[in-house]
């Protein structure tokens, strides 16, 4: 069975990240973490973090939460939906705080519904096929490839990048925040997605209603 990462919170990812190991992995997200925030210094953002996380470390003002076993803990301790208003934010990190693919396919339509039209999501995740795994056995937490995430940040509709990054160490347990093309043997990958403007679907326009005579209606 799998150890609790905190007493009575097995589902929490807490435990793990804060471990030297899991501590080396989050130094190797956190100048991709201030990128993100960064981006958009005007406009708010929302950060969901597996651990708590400094209060002067991002740009500009927004909303962190950390994870809990069944919720969030921040300067509001909530559930979902989010307490955040429709399109209210640009950017938003997800950073370990999916929980298999029900949760996170909730989690994702929250992200899209708070996010502008245009706005940004990063999304940061264990790799299944790295070494480093070895470093979170036993700590119940889930790793998953790319492709699944790509198409249920699809269905949230939203459109991500074609390739993934990979960044975080391979095996030894020191920060590498180099980003590579693809995850590869690196702890995580990161996957950047758009909330677009206009539908993906292509709407059908409609012709002009006519008036006798084929005089177009104005």
């Amino acid at each position: 069975m799998p150890l609790p990462s905190t007493p009575g919170q097995p589902d929490s990812p807490g435990g793990w990240f804060s471990t030297a190991a899991g501590q080396a992995l989050l130094e190797s997200e956190a100048a991709s973490v201030h990128d993100a925030l960064a981006e958009r210094p005007a406009q708010a953002w929302l950060w969901l973090a597996p651990v708590a996380v400094p209060a002067d470390a991002p740009a500009g003002h927004g909303l962190r939460l950390r994870a809990l076993a069944s919720g969030w803990q921040g300067a509001v301790r909530c559930a979902l939906p989010l307490p955040l208003a429709n399109e209210s934010v640009a950017t938003v990190v997800v950073q370990h705080v999916t929980r298999g693919a029900e949760h996170g396919t909730a989690l994702l339509s929250e992200c899209a519904r708070v996010l502008v039209p245009g706005g940004r999501l990063w999304l940061f995740a264990l790799n299944p096929i790295s070494p480093y795994r070895w470093r979170w056995n036993g700590y119940g937490l889930r790793a998953s490839e790319p492709m699944p995430w790509r198409r249920r940040l699809r269905a949230a509709g939203m459109h991500p990048d074609a390739v993934s990054q990979g960044l975080g160490p391979r095996w030894r347990i020191e920060p590498d925040p180099r980003l590579q093309h693809g995850p590869g043997l690196r702890a995580a990958w990161l996957l950047r997605a758009e909330k677009r403007a206009i539908p993906l679907t292509a709407v059908r326009t409609r012709a002009p209603l006519r008036i006798g005579g084929g005089v177009p209606a104005a």
